[in-house]
């Protein structure tokens, strides 16, 4: 009821405030888990994504922009396995869930100028996407705790083997426009003519998801090590 509250009546209240304080814009954080979700916290995110999507038609579409960003674990967040792993390795041991596990990577610098893009070039109802990269997470386990024994505990209840941006039935409505995807609401021709002036478009394949398995791009061992290094921890040294 938590997640219901918050994602769902939450949004609604956030929509209506912007409208009766007459804000122009408003960009909502999504997630990973809003796409093809297979439990109820990812089904409140995407409803909230759809209440967002749909404010634009609520509140006069030329009047008020609603917008969304998409993304997942921000590297080293609470939310993030980082942080765990370089605190339990110091005991000579890791619990993990499944090795053949992936995951998207963006850093905290990454998602704000995500933001500030979607602020400055939404014209409503789309949902941002960044194009970033997957790690595996044995590759992971091997940068943080590469001398360090490896309990696999198995997958928990609701979590996915890997992370979706982009679902396969989304796809139909989504573009490329080089550093980012965008799926446009169902009524997307106005906004698709105002983007094309600007941004060289490509059509997303159709029937296709954009998750981390099926990435293209994947972060190396060494690559990881740096990220952390850069990102987390200034002293983070794995040996």
């Amino acid at each position: 009821t938590e997640f219901i509250k918050t994602n769902i009546t939450g949004s609604q209240n956030i929509i209506e405030a912007a409208i009766d304080t007459n804000v122009k814009k408003v960009i909502a954080l999504s997630t990973d888990k809003a796409a093809s979700p297979i439990n109820l916290y990812g089904a409140t995110k995407l409803c909230s994504d759809k209440l967002f999507v749909a404010a634009n038609n609520y509140a006069g579409i030329e009047n008020y922009k609603f917008s969304i960003v998409r993304y997942g674990n921000v590297l080293g967040s609470r939310g993030s396995i980082i942080p765990y792993l370089l605190k339990t390795s110091k005991n000579g041991h890791v619990n993990i869930t499944d090795l053949n596990m992936t995951r998207f990577n963006i850093t905290l610098n990454k998602s704000i100028e995500m933001v500030l893009f979607a602020l400055k070039e939404s014209h409503g109802g789309e949902i941002f996407v960044p194009k970033i990269p997957s790690y595996r997470l044995k590759d992971l386990v091997k940068a943080v705790s590469p001398n360090c024994k490896v309990n696999i505990i198995g997958i928990r209840p609701g979590e996915k083997t890997d992370e979706e941006m982009i679902s396969a039935s989304d796809s139909f409505n989504t573009i490329d426009i080089g550093k980012y995807f965008i799926i446009l609401p169902s009524s997307n021709k106005r906004i698709l003519n105002k983007i094309s002036q600007k941004f060289k478009i490509k059509k997303f394949p159709k029937n296709m998801s954009y998750n981390s398995g099926t990435n293209k791009n994947f972060l190396s061992v060494i690559e990881l090590r740096k990220m952390i290094k850069e990102n987390i921890d200034k002293n983070f040294s794995p040996f």
